[in-house]
């Protein structure tokens, strides 16, 4: 029985690598579709009006980078934005085959890649440096529009209640005298106070409720006897201890993330070479 040899010149594109390509990237996709519809109706919703109309005047204000960096919603709908294409581009490369697409998603996978590594190098190289980078460069903007901006508000509340910190530098719970409803020279009732996500016990004994003045006057206080009715460091700092004391498991999930990352940079690789070389083989 005679059988058909195959030539040594032989290339073939192979359909797993082409539609392992596809349907990871068509996941992607689809959670980019999510990040934009979830950050655009949370933009929307903070301009609503007693009627539950838009309010367009001066709906985005991007005076700074600021503007952009803090503003949760619209962070929500840039990261979608990026996933989306690019993972569009990935799942159009793979099933058409257009090398000029899977070049554009591997370049962009390998930007992603090296930008990740250069903050991992940062945070783990000079991390004291990259600690007080982030406190002079966003403590006083964050406290600053801690009441103007609902989202970065409850995101706030949620890295103090959770990491049991107050304020973002090490002034810690003092950095609140910057805000214009804290400071002890506001006319607000909540004067020389700190948000009630700073306090070791937040809630009524006796309703179950949340008490919201619960750091009424704090300011006025020792760190010693202020410790006794909030938490008083930073979350910059606190946060960074947390990671130091769970050092080897954040390294063991980046590792695995950027070794995932590789992977799909060498599955995209692999599928636009043998799409070359078929190419190069019915050209010739």
């Amino acid at each position: 029985m005679n059988r058909r040899r195959t030539p040594n010149n032989f290339t073939y594109v192979s359909s797993c690598v082409k539609y392992m390509i596809f349907l990871l990237n068509f996941a992607f996709w689809l959670f980019g579709g999510v990040l934009i519809g979830i950050g655009t109706y949370a933009f929307l919703d903070k301009w609503r009006d007693g009627t539950g109309q838009v309010d367009w005047h001066g709906l985005i204000k991007l005076e700074t980078i600021y503007d952009i960096v803090l503003n949760i919603s619209l962070i929500l709908i840039i990261a979608g934005g990026v996933v989306f294409i690019v993972s569009f581009a990935g799942c159009v490369g793979a099933l058409r085959e257009n090398t000029c697409l899977l070049k554009f998603y591997s370049l962009f996978l390998l930007i992603f890649f090296l930008l990740e590594m250069a903050v991992a190098i940062m945070g783990f190289v000079f991390p004291h440096t990259m600690q007080s980078m982030l406190e002079e460069s966003f403590t006083d903007k964050i406290i600053h529009t801690y009441r103007d901006d609902a989202d970065l508000q409850n995101l706030i509340d949620f890295a103090q209640r959770e990491f049991h910190c107050c304020g973002l530098s090490s002034e810690g719970y003092m950095d609140w005298s910057k805000n214009e409803y804290f400071n002890c020279s506001s006319p607000s009732v909540e004067q020389c106070g700190v948000p009630f996500s700073c306090c070791i016990n937040d809630t009524d004994i006796t309703s179950g409720l949340v008490n919201f003045m619960c750091g009424h006057k704090v300011q006025q206080l020792s760190v010693a006897e202020a410790s006794k009715k909030v938490w008083t460091s930073g979350c910059i700092e606190v946060i960074r201890s947390w990671a130091l004391r769970n050092l080897y498991t954040i390294a063991a999930v980046a590792l695995a993330v950027a070794l995932v990352q590789l992977f799909v940079i060498y599955l995209g690789k692999t599928l636009e070479g043998q799409i070359e070389l078929q190419k190069a083989r019915w050209t010739s």
